[in-house]
């Protein structure tokens, strides 16, 4: 098994800034990406950003040049800052992985899911 653990959600006013962060555990033998995905009420889970183990980047139109993605390969943690925050903004937002045990079976996991609320 993999764990994800997630932190850094919370309450901020329109304008403002979080950093999360999500911490792999377990059986790992690789990781080939880490993202974040996120879900609001009512609407479809997107994903939000997503990092490979090369550092390729990938973010979904709507928080280009407002989030940023980064990664500690060593200590299997990605990070998501997240600057000029909007109400839109506002979800739960989830951790993502997908990797290999060290069996070198696949593997695909999840974290519990942080809130993000933005006011305005």
């Amino acid at each position: 098994q993999v764990q994800l653990v997630e932190s850094g959600g919370g309450l901020v006013q329109a304008g403002g800034s979080l950093r999360l962060s999500c911490a792999a555990s377990g059986r790992i033998f690789s990781i080939r990406a880490m993202g974040w995905y996120r879900q609001a009420p009512g609407k479809r889970r997107e994903l939000v950003a997503q990092i490979s183990s090369g550092g390729n980047t990938n973010y979904a139109d709507s928080v280009t040049g407002r989030f940023t993605i980064s990664r500690d390969t060593a200590k299997n943690t990605v990070y998501l800052q997240m600057n000029s925050l909007k109400p839109e903004d506002t979800a739960v937002y989830r951790c993502n992985a997908n990797g290999v045990f060290d069996t070198l079976q696949d593997f695909t996991s999840w974290g519990q899911g942080t809130q993000v609320t933005v006011s305005s």
